[in-house]
């Protein structure tokens, strides 16, 4: 068992205080920064920012799964914004472009087409940007060309319909997904809910016998089957730790301003019981890098410099390694540091360990 295990493998008492670093309150060479205070101490696990190297780089199977569920259409850009003005509907309305009909009882006015159309150019509608398409192409596009082991990452569209259904686009080369048209599923609606279990489980059924697999999820809100999810994702790790089934990394990305970190946070921090980490968050807008995704996935057996040593903020050297520096770190410190220095390759890497007050993202 690590050290990091004994740390952070369960909360120890009530007192105990866990958290990790944001995104862009990160080392821009460092990967995640997991600190847990207790009492006089705070523990500190780190990981250096790296893609899988050697036999860590091999026999990956990857996909990319959005959420379509109702509140993202904003984010495809399938919603107008903006207001029409009456003297533009009454015109709309003599030239035949709105109708009237009764729903529930109310006479609505229904826009036609040549409505929408015009009063876009005219300047007092717009459509939303749709920032899905380019952050999805990135993510699809990193992993079909530097990990997937066939060169092809599946894409599909989940929480559709009811939130439950999937609709899978296919599998997309580093190429292909350039031109990739991403604007929500076509053969399925958006979703009356957000259901994230129905994906998961596609992607562990069909690549069941991939050596590992990294899944990317782009959500922009609250899931609605988080224990679900839970449930899955023990079971889960408990096959892989029985050896199973072969290791899973899955991240949650976040989008838009809605974003239910909360719930990213209990998957991210799950405990399955055993030593088997799945789940990963991170904020699209924070993350420095697409290699972000690799924060949680680099072993410790991965060595990235020949020696180093880790300072507190007093100055005194809290860790020393002369046979090879691992991409995993973890050590103890005073509670009264606020920061560390890792010196590696003649330079020194300074990483805070306080946020600025609990709860908050900064530093």
């Amino acid at each position: 068992m690590t050290m990091f295990d004994r740390y952070f493998g369960a909360r120890q008492s009530s007192g105990d205080q866990d958290y990790a670093m944001p995104s862009h309150a990160t080392a821009k060479e460092f990967g995640k920064v997991d600190v847990r205070r207790t009492g006089a101490e705070v523990q500190v696990r780190f990981t250096i920012l790296m893609e899988p190297e050697g036999r860590e780089a091999e026999g990956w199977q990857t996909g990319v799964a959005l959420d379509a569920s109702a509140s993202m259409k904003n984010w495809y850009g399938r919603e107008l914004e903006g207001t029409v003005p009456p003297f533009l509907i009454q015109e709309y309305e003599r030239k035949g472009w709105v109708t009237l009909r009764r729903e529930d009882g109310r006479r609505v006015r229904v826009f036609q087409r040549e409505s929408y159309k015009d009063a876009i150019k005219r300047g007092y509608l717009r459509i939303t940007e749709n920032i899905v398409e380019p952050l999805a192409r990135e993510f699809i596009a990193y992993l079909a060309g530097g990990l997937d082991a066939d060169g092809g990452t599946t894409v599909l569209y989940w929480a559709c319909d009811s939130g439950s259904a999937c609709e899978v686009v296919g599998d997309y080369t580093e190429d292909q997904c350039r031109k990739l048209e991403i604007s929500g599923p076509q053969d399925r609606g958006f979703g009356m809910g957000t259901h994230l279990a129905p994906a998961v489980r596609y992607f562990v059924d069909r690549f069941a016998d991939a050596n590992r697999g990294m899944y990317v999820f782009l959500t922009d809100g609250r899931l609605d089957d988080l224990d679900a999810v839970k449930r899955l994702t023990t079971q889960l790790a408990k096959d892989i730790a029985a050896g199973k089934r072969n290791p899973i990394k899955c991240v949650l990305i976040g989008v838009g301003n809605e974003i239910d970190e909360a719930q990213m946070e209990q998957l991210d921090n799950l405990d399955t019981g055993t030593d088997v980490d799945i789940w990963d968050h991170k904020i699209a807008k924070e993350m420095r890098a697409l290699v972000e995704i690799f924060a949680e996935v680099v072993s410790e057996n991965q060595i990235v410099a020949p020696t180093g040593s880790i300072y507190d903020a007093q100055g005194h050297r809290v860790w020393k390694c002369t046979d090879g520096v691992p991409a995993t770190v973890s050590f103890s410190m005073a509670a009264s540091s606020e920061w560390f220095e890792l010196e590696v390759g003649g330079r020194r890497i300074r990483q805070s360990v306080v946020l600025t007050a609990p709860g908050e993202r900064g530093v």
